[in-house]
């Protein structure tokens, strides 16, 4: 597929696209600006064919692609009844706050996706924020920080793994250390894995938590999509992975009455992406690693800019608290950039940049932006 060339999204109702004003340039919001997969495409023409939408379950070909998906790029073997089709990861880290007692808390890893904010809130529990520190460049969660900061109240925590917005790629090592602790703390552990296909480093490869051991997996929801790996978040359709059934029957007790069904074209897209999408993936992370490096190295030379270098998503964490304005967000948005705010991570100062564009609309984002500093 040709990536360099240009789709015009604007008048589609793009959130990413009509977010800011027309001179803005977004490169914000994680979705790509390119075509998704053909195959998704010839699908959903072919079943919006059919005159009736009616209610939709997900059948045996979308179970056996995901369980291929994860066999193939995790080594993970993950059998059909410890999958839950829900339709986003948001809903899937709500509905894991909600198997929380009265007066326990749940622990979120900061700089953290927004929607992880306001997790605790929204199920009525106290959250209890964990600073990653800052090791060799990259973001890290050591057992050291953990002690530091969980509380025995802390029953549940909300992982991102891969890292978002930092873009860390945790090792094995790091997550048995992580799996280690929360095992001696009976802690749950909610890993949001969405980003777990996108790995910028290549000759790495992602570490699905549950997948170090039949232990960790008891104490494990997995939250999986294909929206970013194929870049179809709009169709809503992801997935919890809970291998032990007590816990799984108390995830589907917490969506009742709450969580509605994956729509149908949910389900067409996902499958033709899994089936058949492996391709269109495998150029994408090449042109996308070829953008990271691209944009990594310009934004290095910016003054009052220190990226960090993501090893997994398509976006680039930066700390512009040396740029010399208040709110360098808005600074950047005057100038023609609309950038995420670090603030709504809970690290005012830093800026988040998505690198999932053409090089030209890249190359004219970051310009403007180094225009902006004089």
């Amino acid at each position: 597929m040709d990536f360099d060339r240009p789709v015009d999204r604007r008048g589609t109702s793009s959130l990413k696209w009509e977010w800011f004003k027309e001179d803005v340039l977004p490169m914000w919001v994680a979705d790509m600006d390119f075509p998704a997969p053909e195959a998704v495409t010839t699908a959903l023409s072919r079943r919006a064919s059919h005159p009736v939408y009616g209610y939709t379950l997900a059948d045996d070909s979308l179970y056996e692609a995901v369980q291929s998906h994860l066999k193939r790029h995790f080594d993970w073997e993950v059998k059909r009844e410890w999958i839950l089709f829900i339709p986003g990861v948001v809903t899937g880290f709500n509905v894991a706050a909600r198997l929380l007692k009265g007066g326990e808390a749940l622990g979120v890893p900061t700089p953290a996706y927004p929607p992880f904010l306001s997790v605790g809130k929204n199920a009525g529990r106290e959250m209890v924020k964990i600073p990653l520190s800052m090791e060799n460049g990259r973001l890290a969660l050591s057992r050291e920080t953990l002690e530091a900061h969980c509380t025995p109240e802390t029953r549940l925590l909300m992982l991102c793994s891969p890292h978002n917005p930092g873009g860390t790629l945790f090792s094995r090592e790091e997550l048995e250390d992580i799996a280690a602790f929360c095992a001696e703390r009976d802690m749950l552990i909610c890993s949001d894995e969405i980003h777990a296909d996108l790995i910028m480093d290549e000759g790495k490869r992602h570490v699905p938590t549950a997948s170090l051991s039949p232990e960790v997996a008891a104490r494990t929801m997995t939250l999986r999509a294909p929206s970013k790996t194929f870049n179809i978040p709009g169709l809503g359709c992801s997935m919890a992975i809970i291998s032990d059934e007590s816990l799984r029957v108390r995830y589907k007790a917490a969506m009742d009455g709450i969580v509605p069904h994956v729509n149908l074209m949910g389900y067409e897209g996902a499958r033709a992406a899994y089936i058949h999408g492996e391709p269109w993936l495998g150029e994408v992370l090449a042109y996308l690693r070829s953008n990271r490096d691209h944009a990594y190295a310009w934004l290095s030379k910016m003054k009052g800019i220190k990226p960090l270098l993501p090893e997994a998503t398509y976006l680039i964490w930066m700390d512009a608290r040396d740029v010399g304005v208040d709110n360098p967000a808005r600074f950047f948005e005057e100038h023609g950039v609309g950038l995420s705010d670090g603030a709504y991570f809970g690290a005012p100062g830093w800026l988040r940049l998505n690198f999932a564009c053409t090089r030209a609309m890249l190359d004219e984002g970051l310009n403007r932006m180094e225009k902006a500093m004089g």
